[in-house]
């Protein structure tokens, strides 16, 4: 199993973060490890002061497929769920900045919070058109919509596809919208697709 991670999808994070547009997909993994389940709580690391929510809706893979066609990637995923890239803001512009990759930043252990749940796309009247938020203590702090994804489900998988196999039980990491922040000790974060919640956890 993969997790793929797509970054500067939304125009309004590439503007908060003072980033550049990119002309093609932004592609980047997480180990296994990263991978947090059944809401359970995120215990901040001690390598970082500065750690960001990043909340987007995760794809899973339900078939094998290398160099897929835009318009069969839709047949490639089976359900839709929500996740957290967490980031080490500060270590990734620590390693930016030098011009090295920044997987330390994205990919340590815990960075991954999974909703235990999926919805099945057969769910989702228009995949164009799904809303989905983070709210934090209550407070909503991050809202978006598929609809206004720099690259949509189809290219992502379509794009990935050409460089890397994607295999049954893969998982996609779609990309985050603007209001990214820090998150503090005695936080909870709470996820939503449309209005049911998927996620809810503790910041320890």
């Amino acid at each position: 199993m993969k997790i793929l991670c797509i970054g500067r999808n939304y125009a309004e994070h590439i503007a908060e973060l003072q980033n550049e547009t990119p002309d093609a997909p932004v592609i980047f993994a997480k180990p296994d490890t990263a991978l947090l389940q059944r809401n359970q709580p995120f215990f901040i690391p001690d390598f970082s002061q500065d750690i960001h929510h990043e909340i987007e809706l995760v794809l899973r893979i339900c078939r094998n497929g290398k160099n897929i066609e835009e318009k069969f990637a839709p047949t490639y995923f089976d359900a839709i769920g929500l996740g957290i890239d967490f980031t080490a803001r500060d270590l990734q512009s620590k390693l930016k900045s030098k011009g090295l990759p920044w997987e330390l930043a994205k990919g340590f252990d815990g960075s991954a919070p999974l909703s235990q749940d999926f919805l099945p796309v057969a769910d989702f009247p228009d995949l164009k058109n799904i809303n989905f938020r983070l709210e934090v203590n209550g407070e909503v702090r991050q809202q978006g919509n598929s609809g206004l994804m720099l690259h949509d489900f189809s290219n992502i998988i379509s794009y990935i596809s050409r460089f890397i196999t994607l295999k049954m039980g893969d998982l996609i990491f779609t990309g985050t919208p603007s209001g990214v922040g820090p998150v503090k000790l005695g936080d909870q974060l709470t996820g939503y697709i449309e209005d049911l919640q998927l996620l809810n956890l503790a910041v320890k």
